[in-house]
């Protein structure tokens, strides 16, 4: 994820980091990346139940099978057997939070991560202040703002590779009514105050096209969505003919509803077209013709 965000980082552009909750989700984002020839980033978020292990070797072989450039992020971890268990996965990076700490101890365990990480590769994503949830907006929005100076601090004290900001956004669906205010001149003076260092934003869902556009012009390197992407799905089998064989159809429209939030994303975050090749770059094997005088 490092090679990712430090390329959109100097680009200038954003790389959606959708939530994926089974193999379904993983493909359909993955195959929406290679049509628009976009990097991405897939979420392992440990609140659903999953076999780590088994879902987090599955989706490195996906990574490693696409066309283009794709990790697989460990998110919101809290304890630090889950990110050793994710690591030993095979995922590209953790984002181990520990926003709700008092400062000195989510530097302490944050460090110790991160020195585990780097040991084998992988990057490491922390947080600073604290992105609550939207169902709360109201009392959290303020609560926990990133400040910019203890940013650039904070990085330096934990060898951190990106930065979770808090400037407005909150996780899942916001009450009716109610939209998130993004705190633009906030992320301006983190950007600057971290010597131009890669940034996330966390609940991407529910904020406005204009919004995430503005901010990945301004600093933000990641979004993470998960809330609309689920939105989408539920809509396309909603609005479907479900009825008799109709039912069978099932996987295919929460591929088009899932896949189509993910294209749309791709789009407002400026990251069509921005793939790269690498060494890793998987190439698909040629058809062999057999005849009777094939040597096999």
């Amino acid at each position: 994820m490092k090679e990712i965000l430090e390329h959109a980082n100097e680009e200038n552009y954003a790389v959606p980091a959708p939530v994926t909750q089974t193999e379904l989700n993983a493909r359909t984002a993955i195959k929406c990346a290679e049509e628009m020839n976009s990097p991405i980033i897939l979420l392992i978020p440990l609140i659903f139940d999953y076999d780590v292990d088994l879902f987090g070797r599955y989706l490195k072989s996906l990574a490693e099978k696409a066309t283009v450039p794709v990790a697989v992020n460990h998110d919101h971890g809290s304890d630090f057997e889950s990110a050793v268990s994710c690591i030993r996965a095979g995922v590209s990076s953790i984002m181990t939070d520990r926003s709700q700490l008092p400062y000195e101890e989510n530097v302490a365990q944050v460090k110790e991560l991160v020195k585990v990480a780097h040991a084998v590769g992988v990057s490491v994503e922390a947080e600073l202040g604290h992105v609550g949830m939207a169902n709360n907006y109201s009392e959290d929005r303020d609560a926990a703002l990133t400040e910019p100076e203890l940013a650039k601090k904070f990085i330096d004290e934990t060898g951190i590779d990106c930065l979770a900001v808090a400037i407005g956004t909150a996780h899942g669906a916001y009450n009716k009514g109610q939209e998130p205010y993004l705190d633009f001149d906030r992320l301006v003076e983190i950007k600057k105050a971290t010597n131009n260092f890669p940034l996330v934003l966390h609940g991407g869902s529910g904020t406005s096209d204009e919004g995430l556009a503005k901010v990945a012009k301004l600093g933000i390197n990641k979004v993470n969505i998960g809330c609309d992407l689920f939105t989408s799905a539920i809509s396309a089998i909603k609005n479907a003919d479900t009825e008799g064989n109709g039912a069978y159809a099932l996987t295919n429209l929460i591929e088009k509803g899932y896949g189509d939030r993910v294209k749309h994303f791709i789009r407002v975050l400026d990251s069509e077209n921005r793939a790269w090749k690498t060494e890793k770059q998987y190439v698909k094997p040629k058809k062999i013709e057999l005849t009777k005088n094939t040597v096999l």
